[in-house]
């Protein structure tokens, strides 16, 4: 399925459509909220939090199956998903951060769910680090697998478990008034048409990346297998 260009051709039509009608599509407007455009912000920022789940987990797949089957393909394809998993999480912060500065005035405020995502990408960056300390292959696979599983189960503690805990401007938080672009009562079925179309368009580029990257590894090592 991985070879096959129907999915990549549905990727490119539905991120195309999310491009436009993002930016197009009638947003609602809250009464008091000064939310204005930066409401669009939920067809680009959420999605990559979807993306980086499904990468993540997918991941830890590879993982389990490479510690009950060792093979240096399986942990190929767990170590370039969380690669990519990595790169969504980022773009989730910076996208998150200018959501930010527009409702709560800052591009940081500390808020425990900004706090939690950045604490989970630092447990998958220390995953990279991890793997870069170890020289010999088959130890760097299988502790990084071993690792791999213990980030993914901490990313539900970091992103939605405490966050719910206390006070926070972010929605779900305690105490929190939540955020009006993810409210159900605040948005209309002109944003769900879009902010759905988005989520499997973003996660569908992220399987994308990783696909291309999984076949670049396994060329280079084909290349320093025949050199």
């Amino acid at each position: 399925m991985i070879r096959k260009p129907w999915w990549k051709i549905i990727a490119f039509v539905l991120l195309m459509y999310v491009c436009i009608m993002g930016f197009l599509v009638k947003v609602p407007t809250p009464p008091g909220v000064p939310l204005g455009h930066s409401i669009r912000n939920l067809f680009f920022h959420v999605p990559m939090w979807f993306g980086m789940m499904i990468l993540f987990f997918t991941s830890l797949v590879y993982a389990v199956k490479y510690l009950r089957n060792p093979s240096h393909l399986l942990d190929t394809y767990s170590l370039e998903f969380a690669r990519t998993g990595v790169v969504f999480g980022v773009l989730g912060l910076i996208t998150g951060s200018i959501w930010a500065k527009a409702q709560w005035g800052a591009w940081w405020s500390g808020d425990a769910k900004q706090n939690g995502a950045a604490i989970a990408l630092l447990m998958y960056f220390a995953y990279f680090v991890l793997r870069g300390s170890l020289n010999e292959e088959e130890k760097k696979s299988r502790i990084g697998a071993v690792y791999n599983i213990f980030a993914f189960f901490m990313l539900f503690p970091t992103l939605w478990i405490l966050p719910r805990l206390v006070e926070s401007l972010h929605p779900g938080g305690q105490g929190s008034e939540g955020n009006p672009g993810l409210n159900p009562k605040d948005s209309n079925w002109q944003m769900k048409i879009v902010f759905w179309p988005a989520v499997i368009g973003w996660t569908l580029l992220a399987v994308w990346i990783t696909t291309l990257r999984i076949r670049l590894q396994i060329l280079k090592e084909k290349k320093l297998s025949n050199g």
